[in-house]
């Protein structure tokens, strides 16, 4: 079966990732307009529906990329690698801020973390052997774990999870149950892990805490992480990780869910059979993740079963959409922005995270005062954004803006010039 490139599944992919650049980089962490925020903990919010929409197109992508279904050891040490080559990815970003090289500091000190990122980029994302890839993706691995453990000050630290991680578990786990089993066992993999994460979170109880329970920091999820990551978590948190160990068992279902609409899509069946099926799954999926709700509250923080349901209920519901507008009804005007995003988003993913954090390295002389010191990173947004905009918020929502339009401006280039960073 001839591999065909599904548009409509990269402009939704394109405009996933551009939300998720526009809410992690405001002009201002202290004026943003609520749903451009995380829910503080049950709910969802716009934004927490970019982490798993991402979860979801990846799993649609996989019977896409690899229709013939065809498993060797080849194929496994493809899909190992490629794993292992995002999970990678992702811990790097937790590891630029922490960078000590000779005790330089400042601007020698930026040059060498940038130095060490374009190393790294390079060898995740460049074009080796299959046995390269092996030896750097399991070199750069151990070399971050020896780091974090190793009791050097600098990496005591260090976050382990991250949204990267999380894709490349998912991926792998999806990967292999694609490859080796049937739909039906999909689905009643995809089945018990949801009613057995429910089971685990809400009738186990908490050592050290007492009763099961589901609330912030005292809830299995949490203590698991406290017990495995210690030291390794998200410094917003500290005694937990939303991107942790157990709350990734139910993330894998929304990869399955994916998988399974991906297959569909490649059915022996009109465009138009396919969108219809799409759609009814999208409705039954969303009404079992609110029905589910009233008892296992919607939390994307530990990735409730019914917060899997109702997020790859909406996805398959957008995807749906923009399937009937650009794949059956052919228009595809006025999406090509979203489009150069989507083709190449591992690039976006490694890169925009770093920059902001290298952009706050370089420091000089407040012009306002000059007693003080201002990282270019605030001068931008504070004297030629700010300004223009009397609300806080809209000036911080401006300040996102204006970076996605710099990042558009790239990405349309390496489109041009036909650029795809993949790993």
């Amino acid at each position: 079966m001839v591999k065909e490139r599904l548009i409509s599944l990269d402009v939704f992919r394109g405009l996933t990732i551009l939300l998720m650049t526009i809410v992690n980089n405001p002009g201002d962490w202290g004026h943003v307009y609520p749903p451009l925020l995380h829910a503080e903990w049950n709910g969802c919010t716009p934004t927490d529906l970019v982490f798993p929409f991402f979860v979801f197109i990846m799993g649609v992508a996989v019977p896409l990329a690899m229709p013939d279904k065809f498993y060797d050891g080849t194929t496994f040490n493809k899909i190992l690698v490629r794993s292992l080559r995002m999970l990678c990815l992702g811990i790097f970003f937790n590891f630029f801020g922490k960078i000590q090289l000779f005790g330089l500091e400042g601007i020698p000190l930026l040059i060498g973390r940038l130095a060490i990122t374009i190393a790294v980029g390079y060898a995740l994302m460049g074009n080796f052997s299959s046995k390269i890839k092996n030896i750097l993706a399991f070199s750069i691995l151990f070399i971050y774990l020896f780091l974090a453990y190793s009791g050097i000050e600098a990496y005591h630290d260090v976050r382990l999870p991250g949204v990267l991680q999380r894709i490349a578990v998912v991926y792998f786990v999806v990967s292999l149950l694609y490859l080796k089993t049937s739909q039906k066992t999909q689905i009643i993999t995809g089945a018990v892990l949801l009613l057995g994460y429910w089971a685990i979170i809400t009738l186990l109880p908490v050592p050290g805490i007492g009763s099961a329970n589901l609330d912030k920091g005292t809830n299995l999820s949490a203590w698991l992480d406290g017990v495995l990551l210690k030291g390794h978590m998200y410094s917003g948190t500290v005694t937990w990780d939303p991107e942790g160990i157990l709350s990734t068992i139910p993330s894998i279902v929304n990869g399955i869910i994916g998988l399974l609409i991906g297959k569909l899509l490649l059915f022996d069946v009109t465009k138009i059979q396919k969108a219809q099926k799409m759609g009814i799954t999208a409705t039954v999926l969303i009404f079992f993740g609110l029905m589910w709700d009233t008892v296992f509250p919607i939390n994307k923080s530990i990735w409730t079963s019914s917060y899997v349901l109702y997020t790859t209920g909406l996805a398959t519901g957008f995807l749906t959409v923009l399937y009937l507008i650009i794949d059956i009804k052919d228009y595809k005007k006025g999406f090509k922005p979203f489009l150069i995003w989507g083709v190449n988003p591992m690039i976006v993913f490694f890169t925009s995270q770093i920059i902001p954090q290298a952009l706050v390295m370089i420091e000089f002389q407040n012009p306002h005062n000059p007693s003080e010191k201002i990282n270019l990173l605030n001068y931008l947004y504070g004297f030629w954004i700010a300004p223009f905009f009397s609300n806080p918020m809209t000036a911080s929502l401006a300040g996102a803006l204006v970076y996605v339009c710099i990042w558009t401006f790239i990405l349309w280039i390496f489109y041009k010039n036909k650029l795809i960073f993949k790993v």
